[in-house]
């Protein structure tokens, strides 16, 4: 509902690439969209970053290859992925909101019965920790059949707390994931965890 939002966030990202060009780097961004839940949503919000992407783009006369993406943070993302990946270069499956819809609860209030489902046996561990393969990971498998079914060259990244464990890992690098992304502290752990789960 306020376009100018995105349009800002867009220029001052293609600002900062076009400088990193003239001084002779190299770089590449990737502009997301998030919490997406419809195709007519995404499409509305990707003509307009395009636009303002080649405007500061066509003032600055420099070219940058930049992509576009959508955050599959949704359960009707998940669902509605073959449209959504016809607009994107790029699907990032936002593991932590995915989990807070999927499961109807708060990662800021959920550690008031956490303990309680834990002690009692309801949880082997708690779904913000771990990634819940069985309900949460079945959204992630079809948000990436149903997505590459609709655009054969997206490209999938996997980012959250679920994408720098072991466990997270691997079941990622078994449903095809490209890339994971974390928190600085917990790169080398993942780079472990995607080492390990490449040699099995």
């Amino acid at each position: 509902v306020l376009p100018e939002l995105y349009a800002m966030q867009v220029r001052a990202v293609l600002e900062a690439a076009a400088d990193v060009v003239e001084a002779g780097g190299t770089v590449e961004p990737t502009l997301l969209v998030p919490m997406v839940a419809s195709h007519t949503e995404l499409a509305r919000v990707r003509e307009l970053l395009v636009v303002e992407a080649e405007r500061v783009l066509d003032v600055r006369r420099v070219r940058v290859d930049y992509h576009l993406g959508a955050m599959i943070e949704l359960p009707r993302a998940c669902l509605r992925a073959t449209a959504l990946a016809r607009e994107v270069d790029t699907f990032a499956l936002g593991t932590n909101d995915l989990t807070q819809a999927t499961w109807g609860m708060s990662r800021d209030d959920h550690g008031r019965y956490a303990s309680v489902y834990l002690r009692d046996g309801v949880w082997a561990a708690s779904p913000m920790m771990a990634l819940d393969t069985s309900g949460v990971g079945e959204l992630v498998k079809m948000a990436i059949e149903r997505g590459r079914a609709g655009n054969r060259g997206l490209r999938v990244g996997a980012c959250g707390e679920h994408a720098a464990v072991p466990e997270g890992v691997a079941f990622f690098h078994r449903l095809g994931v490209d890339h994971v992304s974390c928190s600085p502290f917990r790169v080398p752990m993942a780079r472990l965890a995607a080492a390990q789960a490449a040699l099995s």
